[in-house]
């Protein structure tokens, strides 16, 4: 358990030290995505789906129809879903 928490910040430090290299050399950075999908944010409607299925109390099926509607990881759609309804 604490191996995982020092990796952890081991992996923050070298995030941090790369994001000033590369403000340094003047790099912008570009968002990560799996390959062939473009990042993309819900639309209207999508967003409508979801805050539904918040308001029945959905949260996990939300963050799944998050997840579906953009094809971001699990951690970037909850912590978008709580964002929206942090209930």
């Amino acid at each position: 358990m604490f191996a995982h928490r020092r990796l952890e910040r081991k992996v923050d430090a070298l995030h941090d030290k790369l994001d000033l290299v590369m403000k340094h050399l003047g790099i912008q950075a570009e968002a990560v995505t799996p390959a062939g999908v473009a990042p993309r944010g819900p639309d209207g409607a999508g967003m409508a789906q979801i805050d539904a299925l918040l308001a029945q109390g959905k949260k996990i099926h939300a963050i799944k129809r998050y997840r579906e509607l953009t094809g971001c990881g699990l951690k970037e759609a909850k912590d978008a879903v709580e964002r929206r309804y942090p209930y």
